[in-house]
């Protein structure tokens, strides 16, 4: 049997627990049972709190469980987030379609479509593949700093997995809940 140093079962640790998070709340397919992947967590926060130089921004650990915060400070956005234009019926859209093609002085342009997801416009900043900051749009120019929120989402990465991630950047998106995620947080509410 191979006797792990702190830092190296730290680093399992964190990848074993990432790797579960994953199968639960991205696949919905878990491997292990809530009470041995507690136990993961709490071997890592055992390791971490006897030797705090193992606690690392991406550490599982430090997904906020706390209340999320409810006072932001300001963020002025880099490159401001716009928002897209609606096209309410076949008229517009094609009125759209025609100022494109003019614009980019092409016949034919080819379009995909995705169902409008209602959410919470939020931008994402990457740096040496780590989460360092979440915002939300506001007015587009400046937004919220919500980066502890953020870390409460697991669907969302602290760290990205694998090679070749721009040193910086940023992701835009909509934060948002399915109807099956909102009844389980109900539930809860109510059990509680």
């Amino acid at each position: 049997m191979t006797v792990l140093s702190p830092e190296a079962r730290a680093a399992k640790l964190r990848d074993l627990i990432e790797h579960h998070n994953r199968q639960y709340y991205q696949l919905d397919a878990p491997l292990i049972s809530d009470a041995e992947y507690d136990a993961l967590l709490r071997e890592l926060q055992d390791l971490e709190s006897q030797y705090p130089t193992l606690v690392t921004a991406d550490s599982p650990t430090q997904r906020v469980g706390a209340a999320p915060v409810d006072t932001f400070e300001p963020v002025v956005h880099e490159v401001p987030m716009l928002s897209l234009d609606n096209a309410f019926d076949d008229e517009e859209l094609a009125d759209f379609d025609r100022r494109l093609r003019e614009r980019l002085s092409v016949d034919e342009v080819e379009y995909v479509a995705e169902p409008k997801l209602d959410g919470l416009a939020v931008s994402l900043i990457y740096e040496n593949g780590l989460l360092v900051r979440a915002a939300t749009r506001g007015d587009g120019y400046s937004g919220e700093n919500i980066t502890a929120n953020v870390r409460t989402i697991r669907d969302i990465p602290l760290k990205l997995h694998g090679a070749g991630w721009p040193l910086r950047f940023e992701v835009r998106g909509e934060v948002f809940m399915t109807r099956l995620g909102f009844q389980r947080l109900n539930a809860r509410a109510e059990e509680h």
